[in-house]
Order: structure tokens, then sequence, then C-alpha cells
């Protein structure tokens, strides 16, 4: 870590991770709603040391097709205009660790050495879809990082599953306070969604 960081980083979720609740089942284990999958949760076993709403530039795409969710997942882009949203969560070092490789089908376990992504701001730990790390500023003078996959716009475009919009939206108002209109504003300006605005409404009721 770099000089005067501490033993915390803050992490930004804006996919499916925005919504606490469901953030909290990488952190302690289990299985969100609308998912198919059972996380161990972190090497820790607590939950994050402080939450934040927090914006991030960049732009939101919705790609590939998770068999978690049964349809597309989200992905920031660091170099498209506008901001993504998203919940900053302060976790230990090997809490976050420990995330990417669940957000990897991989077991938690292997601590990641975060130098490079504070010194330049872009780490890539491997070609997973969230393997590439990215420094997207600063929180009380700790750094924010999130992840993404290397080239989000080279994944194949795909629809969100309504379960999957839906947590995105418990995020959104939790963390953010937006009602359903500008949730649903938020996520038809994504890329790749083509759902009309009566579905996005629907599917995050």
């Amino acid at each position: 870590m770099r000089s005067g960081v501490g033993d915390a980083v803050w992490y930004a979720g804006y996919g499916s991770n925005l919504d606490p609740d469901r953030f909290g089942c990488y952190l302690l284990g289990g299985r969100p709603p609308g998912a198919t999958r059972t996380y161990p949760g972190t090497r820790a076993g607590i939950p994050a040391l402080d939450t934040r709403p927090y914006a991030m530039p960049g732009r939101l795409v919705f790609g590939w097709h998770s068999p978690t969710w049964d349809g597309s997942i989200a992905f920031h882009d660091p170099t498209g205009g506008g901001e993504v949203l998203s919940t900053a969560y302060l976790l230990p070092p090997a809490s976050f660790s420990d995330v990417v490789e669940q957000e990897m089908w991989r077991e938690p376990g292997a601590d990641h050495d975060l130098s490079e992504v504070f010194g330049s701001g872009r780490q890539v730990l491997g070609p997973g879809r969230y393997e590439t790390l990215h420094l997207t500023g600063e929180l009380d003078d700790r750094p924010v990082v999130t992840f993404s996959a290397d080239d989000p716009e080279s994944l194949e475009p795909g629809e969100p599953a309504a379960a999957y919009l839906a947590t995105m939206a418990r995020g959104l108002r939790h963390t953010h306070g937006l009602d359903d209109d500008e949730i649903a504003d938020y996520l038809l300006g994504a890329v790749g969604i083509s759902h009309d605005r009566d579905m996005v409404l629907r599917s995050i009721a």
C-alpha cells in the first residue's frame, strides 16, 4: 500500500454490489435474492468498516451473460464520459482480495498486492471479466478502487435480468436516495440495455 493509506481501501460496487445486502454475501457468505450462487464470504467474515455513496467517472455498460443471474451484468468503462454511481465499502485489503476472488468464481484466500493500482491507477490481475482494477478517486484520503473487464465494450451485449436490475435499484434507493423514475433514467442511460422504460420500471418495482 502507498504511504498514508493505512490498513483499509474503499471498494466501489456499481452493479449488483450497489445493494449492501447483496454485497454482504461476499463478505459474510450467503446467496442473494434472485441469484443461483452461494458465496463463501471473506476470510475475516466481518461487515464493511464503513459504507458511502460514491460517483466515479466513466459509463455503465451491460454485457456478457452471467450464469448467476441468467442475464447480462454491469461493467465500468472508465474511458466513457459521464459518471457511474456506486456504493463504496471500506474493506481491509485481504477482504478486498477475497471479493475479487469470489467475483472470478475462485475460493477466497489469495492476497493481491495493490501497489500497482495505487501507483499507476490501473492494474490487471488476469484475463477475467472483473480482474482489471481501476483507481477512481479518494474518500477520506483513502483510495477508491473498483474492478471491471479490461475492455468492457468488447463483451457481447445482452439484456440484464429483472432480478439483477432490481438488486441494482435497491442499492440506488438505499445509498443514493433515487426514486423509481430516477433509477430508470440512470439504467436506461447505460450502454447495451435495450429494455424499454416500462419494462425497467416493472423490474425495479
